[in-house]
């Protein structure tokens, strides 16, 4: 298939890239570096730098009349979402609405849409959380992530495209940015492996489920060859405190630094754990990477590429 891959210059996008090329693809990668980087993009795809709102990216999308779009480039830091509402809608819905209004009229199949487990729930009812689960999204991010889904179902509905929408947990691997909010297993490699301190939000007892990037490639995978239209969890139902992932990174970093704690942020969820029985029955997919595996993996390369 002929596919565009947006923020495949990034953490999660460059790594279903790659995948994809493996399978026999053709890769365009769509990507404003804004986060990404140029060296993440694989040899074998064209990369195109454009921000996705943009008229010329939705020119790209008319001009080389995709058959799948593999939508990964977002607004993706919480915080920032939580003070700056306009601008997380901007990127995370304006800028999916440019690109399939382009697709919708020059040959655009599929879609497959990295939407958010943990921020889309909210607080759980019950875990873990399924796609029954109440949707009670606590941070413009999620409510954003929980349009876009929405607006994907309406093209569905209206113009035949059929959509996969993925509900990630917390993502973690190798090529992660450590710079910035998002992404506290790269935050905290990055600080246990240059001599620093890393630094835990509140009490530290507020939990996630971490889902190995090789992982969350499979689940792309398997979206793109499932036969028809949904929305599926992927993360492992296995719930962590930030404590016990600090203590784990710095066991596999051998560092002796303390715990230290600042005020919690605003906008952060309690817990977090997905349900993924849907995603096993539809698309054959579960978790297979555990998370002492995946820190090990991930710890070992932000030991060998941070300089």
């Amino acid at each position: 298939m002929h596919v565009c891959v947006t923020g495949g210059a990034g953490f999660i996008g460059s790594h279903v890239a790659s995948a994809l090329l493996d399978q026999g693809h053709t890769v365009h990668v769509i990507d404003d570096l804004s986060t990404g980087r140029r060296r993440n993009v694989p040899a074998e795809a064209t990369l195109f730098e454009q921000d996705i709102r943009s008229e010329a990216a939705g020119g790209l999308i008319a001009k080389h009349e995709y058959e799948l779009l593999v939508h990964h480039a977002a607004q993706m830091d919480v915080r920032k979402s939580v003070d700056d509402p306009g601008f997380d809608a901007d990127v995370n819905i304006r800028g999916l609405l440019n690109l399939m209004e382009a697709g919708v009229e020059h040959g655009l199949q599929k879609v497959v849409f990295a939407s958010t487990g943990g921020a889309i729930y909210g607080e759980p009812a019950y875990t873990p959380q399924d796609l029954d689960h109440p949707l009670q999204p606590v941070s413009p991010y999620g409510v954003a992530k929980l349009a876009a889904e929405k607006y994907l179902q309406y093209y569905r509905q209206e113009y035949g495209v059929e959509t996969v929408s993925l509900r990630y947990a917390n993502v973690y691997g190798p090529r992660q940015n450590p710079h910035g909010e998002a992404g506290v297993v790269a935050i905290f490699a990055r600080e246990l492996l240059t001599g620093g301190q890393p630094v835990i939000y509140g009490d530290g007892e507020q939990t996630r489920d971490y889902v190995y990037v090789r992982d969350v490639v499979r689940a792309n995978l398997a979206a793109l060859s499932y036969e028809g239209s949904g929305v599926f969890n992927v993360g492992t139902t296995r719930e962590t405190s930030v404590n016990e992932l600090f203590e784990t990174m710095r066991d596999l970093s051998d560092r002796t630094v303390p715990e230290e704690h600042a005020p919690a942020k605003p906008g952060e969820q309690q817990r977090s754990m997905l349900g993924v029985e849907q995603s096993r029955q539809a698309l054959g997919w579960e978790p297979q990477v555990s998370l002492e595996e995946g820190l090990r993996h991930t710890v070992d390369w932000f030991r060998d590429n941070l300089s």
